[in-house]
C-alpha cells in the first residue's frame, strides 16, 4: 500500500524498499502473518507519534474515583457548591464518593448525616445511580454514586 492507503499490488521487497526511498518514507510491514505479507509506505515516526498520543488520550478516559466531603453543619450555599461540583463529575462520568464527616459529639446525629446523603441522591437523580448505599465506617458516612449511563 503506498501513503495514501491505496494498493499498489504485490511486489517485491526491494522494489517496494525504492519506492519508498524515493518518496522519503519508510516501508512498514503492517500485517507480517497474511500471505504474502502486506507492507505500507508512510513516515514511521509520525505514525509511532500518532499511536502514543493515541494511548494517552486512551488513558485519560479511564472512569476515576472522586470524592467530596461534608460536613454535618453545612451552609446552604455551600451545600448547592458542593452538589454542582458532583454533577459535574457525573456528567464527566467520574464515580463520586460523597462523604459525610462527624467530628466530636456530632457522631450522636448520624440521622442527620444520612439525610444529607440522601439530600444529595435527590439532587442528582438525574444523573446518578447509587452505587454503594450510605453506610457508617468510622467517624464517617459515606456512599458511592456512579453515572447512570454507565
Amino acid at each position: 500500500m503506498d501513503e495514501n492507503g491505496k494498493m499498489i499490488g504485490v511486489i517485491p521487497t526491494r522494489k517496494a524498499l525504492e519506492l519508498a526511498k524515493e518518496k522519503g518514507l519508510d516501508l512498514v510491514l503492517v500485517a507480517p502473518n497474511e500471505n504474502p505479507p502486506v507492507a505500507k509506505i508512510m513516515d514511521y515516526g509520525k505514525y509511532k507519534y500518532q499511536l502514543t498520543k493515541k494511548q494517552k488520550e486512551n488513558k485519560k478516559k479511564t472512569v476515576q474515583l472522586k470524592q467530596m466531603k461534608f460536613r454535618l453543619n453545612i451552609d446552604e450555599h455551600d451545600y448547592q457548591t458542593k452538589v454542582k461540583h458532583i454533577r459535574r463529575f457525573l456528567e464527566e462520568g467520574h464515580k463520586v464518593r460523597v462523604v459525610v464527616m462527624f467530628i466530636g459529639r456530632e457522631m450522636m446525629f448520624a440521622e442527620k448525616g444520612k439525610e444529607i446523603l440522601e439530600r444529595v441522591i435527590k439532587d442528582t437523580e438525574d444523573l446518578a445511580a447509587v452505587e454503594n448505599p450510605p453506610k457508617m465506617e468510622g467517624r464517617d458516612m459515606w456512599m458511592v454514586l456512579k453515572p447512570k449511563n454507565s
